[in-house]
């Protein structure tokens, strides 16, 4: 079998902090024990461009990357500086199809605190690292956890994602190791 086929690829989109990519398979190695590797980066989706929102369609650029010939990964995180949105939300730090194999990243929201601060580089990075373990949750069909001490509890804004550590419940870390063997 192909060892790539075993490895969670990550995808950088536009300009992306060269570190940022790194942290993400980083964690990935060190909490969720899977290999990770840096894909080498893509254009910003400008196919997914809302004109009135002014903000990227998650759901389009997660049926484009469908489409694309990234069979040699397990699964692939695209890490974006753009600002992505679902119809039912008026953003998402993340996405990722339930049991899919593509989910997204976007820091766009992630670099500032809600009183308009900047975010220092150690938050950012964690936060970072958080949604994209949290949506790679997801591609091992890990729903989200009422357990506020659980990376897969949801978190609607900053405030929440602050709060919610980089590990998962041990429930959620059973399903997980369950979904691994699958």
């Amino acid at each position: 079998m192909d060892s790539k086929k075993q490895t969670i690829g990550i995808m950088p989109f536009g300009e992306i902090p060269e570190i940022v990519p790194k942290i993400i398979a980083g964690n990935i190695i060190a909490y969720l024990n899977l290999l990770a590797e840096i894909i080498p980066p893509a254009e910003n989706p400008d196919y997914a461009l809302n004109g009135k929102r002014l903000q990227y369609d998650a759901g389009t650029i997660l049926m484009n990357l469908e489409s694309s010939c990234l069979n040699n990964y397990e699964k692939v995180i695209g890490v974006f500086d753009v600002d992505l949105f679902v119809p039912i939300f008026s953003y998402v730090f993340g996405e990722a199809k339930q049991g899919g194999k593509y989910a997204l990243v976007s820091l766009f929201r992630l670099k500032n605190n809600p009183d308009g601060s900047i975010t220092p580089s150690s938050i950012f990075y964690e936060r970072a690292a958080k949604v994209a373990l949290h949506e790679l949750g997801h591609l091992y069909n890990l729903f989200h956890c009422e357990d506020k001490r659980c990376l897969m509890h949801f978190s609607g804004g900053l405030e929440d994602l602050d709060e919610t550590p980089l590990y998962f419940c041990r429930y959620c870390t059973a399903f997980f190791k369950d979904a691994l063997l699958r």
